[in-house]
């Protein structure tokens, strides 16, 4: 990894599952992380709550909100580089409340870029999602691919990503674009289909609740991604300013053969219930997802260390060691679907 020592990084969302993980990747490199947590009266910094305390010891943590322009540009001056992660990110819930997704995740991705403009960052990442090019027209999808919002969340981000880039254009804003597939491992939401079949089968369930099994994913390991996401900061700029780089581990599994990978090494057999609520509306479902992570591996130097069939078991084995210790279920409300 790139030495980051003379670096202030700041990271929105850094309370959050990816987030928590990219903070702590950035102190392993060097890195001084000035962290913005979502401001609540729990006095509560999300997972980093759960951080080492030496790892946190190069951490400043500064409690706000993105959809506030003046907090934002107080938060980002002295800063030499920005992660932007914060996003509502649910996809069910942009079904209920889409509102609150374009303002949380176009206009408050306004206010990070322009406050990262006023402090004259050096580098700026603009965390994307695979959400965004809908169910795979070509595959393995490539940065080319059309975008296709499906889902108001996908919409949103789709919007956020081109404002990005729009400040790339217009301003000569140093904008990197990375675009994660769909990331899995300790602190993820257990709405997220790899948690909820963990957790369920931790409490002892046999009978596994869950939206559609037949869509394929591209699982990537959160380290993976937090690496992805730290080599957009450090890659030379002639190599990643202005582009958008996909980060996936290149293969594709359905969510059905993840439920028997699952069970296979929790060392359990279980059944799948259909629950209607899990399920999307028919014409927002992406159906596949499967990178092309070429371009990462050319642009940033970085290749997925949980790859193929092989690094998502190990992954699988990693993420159930984390859901199964009852301190980390205990966080979590198994028998109830969040959306």
């Amino acid at each position: 990894m790139a030495d980051l020592r003379d670096a202030r990084v700041l990271v929105t969302g850094s309370d959050g599952f990816i987030g928590s993980h990219v903070v702590e990747e950035l102190v392993k490199a060097g890195a001084r992380v000035k962290a913005i947590v979502y401001y609540n009266s729990f006095n509560s910094w999300g997972w980093l709550d759960t951080v080492p305390a030496d790892v946190m010891k190069s951490v400043e943590v500064v409690a706000g909100d993105i959809r506030d322009p003046h907090f934002m540009i107080a938060a980002a001056s002295g800063c030499t580089d920005v992660l932007h992660l914060a996003a509502l990110i649910a996809i069910p819930f942009s079904y209920v409340a889409p509102d609150s997704y374009v303002e949380t995740n176009v206009r408050g991705t306004v206010n990070v870029l322009q406050a990262a403009r006023l402090a004259g960052v050096r580098r700026f990442v603009q965390t994307s999602t695979s959400e965004v090019y809908g169910t795979a027209q070509t595959v393995p999808i490539k940065e080319n691919h059309p975008l296709v919002g499906q889902s108001p969340y996908s919409a949103s981000k789709i919007a956020s990503d081109q404002m990005a880039l729009s400040f790339q254009a217009s301003f000569d804003m140093p904008v990197v674009v990375i675009r994660p597939f769909n990331t899995y491992g300790p602190r993820q939401s257990a709405r997220a289909v790899i948690p909820t079949i963990i957790s369920q089968i931790a409490t002892g369930k046999r009978k596994i609740r869950l939206g559609a099994v037949s869509p394929t994913r591209d699982f990537s390991f959160v380290t993976d991604t937090a690496r992805g996401l730290i080599a957009g900061l450090t890659a030379p700029a002639e190599q990643s300013v202005g582009q958008t780089i996909n980060l996936g581990s290149g293969f594709e599994i359905s969510v059905g053969a993840t439920v028997e990978m699952i069970a296979d090494v929790m060392g359990v057999d279980i059944e799948i219930e259909t629950d209607e609520a899990r399920l999307r509306p028919a014409n927002s479902e992406v159906e596949r997802l499967w990178a092309d992570n070429s371009k990462a591996r050319q642009q940033l130097g970085w290749a997925p260390e949980f790859g193929g069939l092989e690094g998502m078991r190990r992954g699988i084995e990693n993420t159930v060691s984390w859901f199964t210790n009852p301190a980390n279920l205990s966080r979590y409300k198994a028998d109830v679907y969040n959306v």
